[in-house]
């Protein structure tokens, strides 16, 4: 299994969730708005890290589903 790496949004969806995406993702938001987690084996730690900043932050419907938990 390989890492991979994850950016979350910088600005908020209209629900108030900071996504977290894969860096492949059609949905990635441009270099001014993200910020780079890390690199990590599944998108569990990625958005565990960016919890740290944003307590909305939820996996990304597209390429993070897994850690998407709709509201």
């Amino acid at each position: 299994m390989t890492m991979e790496k994850y950016y979350v949004n910088k600005k908020p969806q209209a629900n108030r969730d900071y996504e977290v995406h894969h860096k492949d993702c059609v949905h990635l938001p441009n270099a001014e708005n993200r910020t780079y987690l890390g690199e990590f084996y599944s998108c569990v730690g990625a958005v565990f890290a960016a919890k740290q900043t944003y307590d909305t932050a939820n996996g990304c419907n597209t390429c993070s589903y897994l850690c998407h938990v709709s509201l």
